[in-house]
C-alpha cells in the first residue's frame, strides 16, 4: 500500500455536518478486522465517536465485515473501537463538544505507513436549509465548470 491511501470515506459526514476541524487518530483493531479492512470490507455511514467518562474516546456504528477465512477468531462486526488519542488532544475534544455544542464524526479511515488511522471531524450539524444551499452551490458550480469546459 502506499503512503496515506484511502481505504473508506464517509459519504455523509460533508452533507451532514459543518467539519471545523479534523484530528487523526489510532484505532484498535484485531487481525481478522485488519484483514477484512484491507479487503475494504468497513462502512461507517452512520458512526459516531463518543467521549467516555472514564476518558476514553471510542467509536460505534462501525461496521467491519467479518474476515471469511477467520473462523473462530472474528470479532463482532459492531462493537464499539477505542481511539488512540493524547490527553490534550482529548481534552480538546472535551471542551469543544461540552461547551460549543459540537459532535464527534468519523470522515475517513487510511493507511499511514503499516498504520490503519482514523480521521474525527469535530462538526456542527446542518439544518435542512443548510444542505439545500450546498447542493444548489454544488449544482451551479458543476455548471460553471461544464460551461467552462466546453467553451475551452
Amino acid at each position: 500500500m502506499n503512503k496515506d491511501t484511502v481505504i473508506a470515506k464517509n459519504p455523509t459526514a460533508y452533507h451532514n455536518y459543518e467539519i471545523i476541524d479534523t484530528i487523526e487518530a489510532g484505532i484498535v483493531l484485531y487481525g481478522t478486522e485488519i484483514k477484512s479492512i484491507r479487503a475494504g470490507k468497513v462502512n461507517f455511514k452512520d458512526s459516531y465517536a463518543v467521549i467516555e467518562k472514564s476518558g476514553e474516546v471510542f467509536v460505534y456504528s462501525m461496521h467491519i465485515s467479518p474476515y471469511d477465512h477467520g473462523n473462530i477468531y472474528n470479532k463482532d462486526p459492531m462493537r464499539p473501537k477505542k481511539l488512540l488519542l493524547n490527553k490534550s488532544e482529548i481534552h480538546k475534544l472535551v471542551g469543544m463538544t461540552t461547551l460549543k455544542g459540537y459532535t464527534l464524526v468519523p470522515t475517513k479511515m487510511y493507511f499511514k505507513g503499516n498504520f490503519i488511522k482514523l480521521e474525527i471531524g469535530i462538526g456542527k450539524g446542518k439544518k435542512l436549509f443548510d444542505k439545500r444551499e450546498d447542493l444548489k452551490k454544488k449544482e451551479a458550480d458543476r455548471k460553471i465548470e461544464r460551461y467552462m469546459k466546453s467553451n475551452n
